[in-house]
């Protein structure tokens, strides 16, 4: 409403804000000091508590009774000539139960646990009718206000002495402002944006599943040592969360000829497979997940080739009515330990999503670590640290979900909620809320795209292709990726001081362009235009050809030279909503670098002094010749 009255062509409208208690009138006050600049009919109304009493220095404060009807009841009235508007709200009485228990509990979100009913309307008789009472009201606590409230009256026609005289001299109430065209374009966009918000929300609830279910199978693996139990828990967990007809879980190595269905999870009215023996040996599937080391997906069983050419798989099936077929190994350092199935047996086949296949991925893995440890306690150590990653994991997704999302998914609310209720919002506020939604959108599309990509590097579901290149290539590259970017402008000087007797390089073209790219563009966020950025590289003596990509920026305190490769870490708030980012650049970079065998670190003088940013590549020695045609090739 604020922007509404600022924005109007009225001239000084008349404003009554009632609040319930003076601590929600102080999170307000400096928006009411405002709109005194073009009104001088403001009246404040609220129950004091410290401050807040009978004044008149901006615009009039009313301080009513803390016993007062007013106590329970919130009230925004604006008028104008031809502008009007009205909030009425109470709390709902189970809110305000939720609100006190917040009080006892600060961990709690205040404003998530607050509902209000009531009415939010343009229509002027009703607007006129509150300000009729909340004037009458307000001559109660203030009676020499009189005058002044007078005046409102005749000037706006409240009340029954002025309403008919008031329409006679101004006419009806007409609002001035074709809104069509502003509604079909709000329409259009609350579409996009819906779907967006929509596709971020599912995204966000896959990633709470999976979380939920393997933080529930990893609690299992904590509790206990007994492998019975842990593969328990998972077949329950697992096959309950993907709705499964079945879900099993046996033992079973690269060799074996048989197998015996230990745990299972089966739908009401599915027969039961516990205690089944499996034949593994003439089995066409299992000696495809042996072969290929990755799972087998039938989406159906009725048309896939592998099922009709096998007696025994053919067999099987029908026997046990299954449509749709999931088999996925459970590994552990390279070797096979059991199996996973997950069978639907539906008259529909089962369409597979990717992140099913994700889940039961991790499921198998948090699997693998439960059988090991069972055969040889000396393996604990390495499995306490697969719990360590998972629960470090755990830990980065609740702070991106509670916060890192949440906050551009709020900005984005609050936008869209602006939109859709304030039909009369200038063209250029209009403008501001759409680029502020989508500006946190595509902040909020990095972030989650970052988090996937150094998911993907920590639990090694990377292919490396490492090729022969020239350093001088990618760096290249790497700088025409920061320079295509559309909202780079005013960047720091970037120079390039490679030697051309460098040696040869053997590393992931793609993921090396990656490194460089992030690098420069961290170096660029924290120097200023008239700032410099110098890309160097050396030969050392271990076969490796070390980058360094230097800036005059900012620096790096001493003590935060480690903890800069940290997931999240960014500097402090100001400077961080300044540059923007995600917080997982250099830490995407660090396991990149480690990934292919090399190493990376930072090197500063302190604050203001710049700083540097190394990492090691492996390197191969060929001729001048060889980087000609290499070169030429490329």
């Amino acid at each position: 409403m604020e922007d509404q009255v600022l924005a109007a062509t009225i001239e000084q409208p008349l404003v009554i804000a009632s609040f319930q208690r003076e601590r929600f009138y102080r999170q307000e006050a400096h928006r009411y000091q405002r709109l005194a600049q073009i009104s001088n009919q403001i009246y404040v109304l609220s129950a004091p508590e410290t401050g807040f009493s009978n004044s008149s220095e901006y615009y009039e404060k009313i301080a009513f009774e803390p016993k007062d009807a007013l106590s329970q009841e919130w009230h925004l009235v604006v008028i104008g000539f031809n502008y009007a508007t009205c909030l009425v709200c109470r709390e709902y009485p189970a809110s305000i139960v939720k609100r006190n228990l917040v009080q006892l509990s600060p961990s709690l979100d205040m404003d998530t646990a607050r509902r209000f009913e009531g009415i939010w309307t343009a229509q002027r008789g009703v607007s006129i009718k509150a300000a009729d009472l909340l004037l009458d009201k307000i001559l109660i606590y203030r009676p020499q206000l009189a005058d002044k409230i007078e005046q409102a009256r005749q000037r706006f026609g409240i009340g029954e002495n002025y309403t008919q005289k008031f329409v006679e001299e101004k006419g009806e109430y007409a609002c001035d402002i074709d809104t069509n065209p502003f509604v079909q374009r709000l329409v259009t966009y609350l579409q996009a944006s819906q779907y967006k918000l929509h596709k971020a929300y599912r995204s966000i609830a896959a990633q709470a599943r999976k979380e939920r279910l393997v933080n529930s199978i990893s609690t299992a693996i904590r509790r206990s040592l007994n492998p019975q139990e842990v593969l328990e828990v998972a077949v329950q967990e697992l096959g309950q969360n993907l709705a499964a007809s079945r879900c099993l879980i046996y033992r079973a190595q690269a060799g074996d000829r048989n197998a015996i269905i230990e745990h299972e999870f089966r739908s009401p009215g599915i027969v039961s497979l516990l205690g089944h023996t499996r034949e593994l040996q003439n089995n066409p599937l299992f000696q495809e997940v042996v072969q290929k080391g990755d799972g087998v997906c039938i989406s159906d069983t009725l048309a896939d080739s592998r099922v009709n050419t096998s007696q025994i798989v053919g067999d099987f099936v029908k026997r046990f009515s299954i449509r749709s077929w999931l088999i996925e190994p459970v590994w552990f350092q390279g070797r096979m330990l059991g199996m996973i199935e997950l069978q639907y047996c539906s008259d529909k086949p089962h369409e597979w999503q990717t992140g099913e296949l994700d889940l039961v991925k991790a499921i198998a893995t948090s699997i693998g670590a439960a059988l090991i440890q069972a055969e040889a306690y000396a393996n604990l150590e390495d499995f306490n640290q697969q719990l360590e990653a998972l629960d470090r994991t755990r830990s980065n997704l609740i702070a991106i979900t509670g916060h890192e999302l949440r906050t551009p998914l709020s900005t984005i609310q609050v936008c869209l909620e602006s939109l859709a209720t304030e039909p009369d919002m200038p063209l250029e506020l209009r403008q501001v809320m759409l680029s502020t939604a989508l500006s946190d959108s595509e902040r909020m599309r990095k972030l989650i795209q970052d988090f996937l990509t150094l998911s993907n590097l920590e639990s090694g579901r990377i292919e490396w292709h490492p090729e022969t290149l020239t350093l001088q290539e990618c760096v290249d590259l790497g700088i025409s990726r920061i320079n295509a970017r559309s909202d780079v402008e005013n960047l720091p000087k970037v120079s390039c001081q490679i030697s051309e007797n460098l040696p040869l390089i053997r590393a992931d073209g793609d993921w090396l362009v990656e490194v460089l790219a992030k690098l420069i563009d961290n170096a660029c966020k924290f120097t200023p235009p008239s700032g410099e950025i110098t890309i160097k590289a050396t030969r050392n003596s271990n076969k490796m050809v070390e980058v360094i990509v230097a800036d005059t920026g900012r620096g790096i305190e001493p003590n935060r030279l480690e903890i800069v490769f940290d997931r999240f870490y960014q500097e402090e708030g100001a400077l961080r909503r300044t540059t923007g980012g995600t917080g997982l650049g250099l830490a995407i970079c660090r396991q990149i670098v480690i990934g292919w065998g090399g190493e990376i670190w930072a090197e500063s003088s302190g604050k203001d002094k710049g700083s540097k940013f190394h990492f090691t590549v492996p390197s191969i020695e060929g001729s001048q010749e060889e980087k000609r045609t290499l070169v030429g090739k490329k």
